[in-house]
């Protein structure tokens, strides 16, 4: 199972709840309890803005700041583009349930209760999570069969990054790992 992002937080959650169900978890840009983030911090000023409505709008200039807000460069400017006009597409606003959930009930996950073969993949610049952040996290994951990956030149949307063929790499070589013959 792979989630980034608000997908991340719902992957661990379901490999939390339904361990049978997974045989392995890949959490990409992904927070624990959000301390060290200078994203959450901004997104905080305006929690009560999203509690109050289902709905926060989006755009164009949202869609960059996706991409550009914790390091400039590290998107290619037509895949941004190619990104927002699919998305822009769809719809004009999104839920606020993922920014009410990282700004105020963070965390959502236990990470002794996920006993599965577990990696987190960050990125270099990602803002949403901190490294010592995600290292607490991962201390605490009861498997043995674990792994830490900060993805250089890669900032919070990893699979639109320039560096993105670096992200299947360490994916493609996690997930086709082979099982412990000996495990003590």
């Amino acid at each position: 199972m792979y989630g980034i992002s608000s997908g991340a937080l719902k992957a661990a959650l379901f490999a939390q709840r339904h361990p049978e169900r997974v045989a392995k978890l890949a959490l990409d840009a992904f927070v624990w309890t959000g301390e060290g983030s200078p994203t959450l911090e901004q997104r905080k000023k305006k929690l009560p803005e999203f509690q109050s409505k289902n709905r926060r709008p989006i755009d164009r200039a949202f869609v960059h700041s996706i991409f550009n807000r914790d390091h400039p460069g590290t998107a290619d400017e037509a895949t941004i583009e190619a990104f927002a006009d699919a998305i822009l597409t769809l719809d004009d606003s999104m839920p606020t349930g993922t920014y009410v959930d990282m700004c105020s009930r963070l965390p959502l996950v236990d990470p002794r209760e996920i006993d599965v073969p577990t990696i987190i993949l960050r990125g270099e610049w990602d803002g949403i999570a901190s490294v010592p952040d995600l290292l607490a996290f991962y201390e605490k994951l009861p498997n043995m069969q674990k792994q830490f990956s900060v993805m250089r030149g890669i900032s919070h949307a990893s699979f639109q990054q320039k560096n993105y063929m670096m992200v299947y790499q360490i994916l493609h070589a996690f997930f086709t790992l082979q099982d412990p013959v000996y495990t003590g």
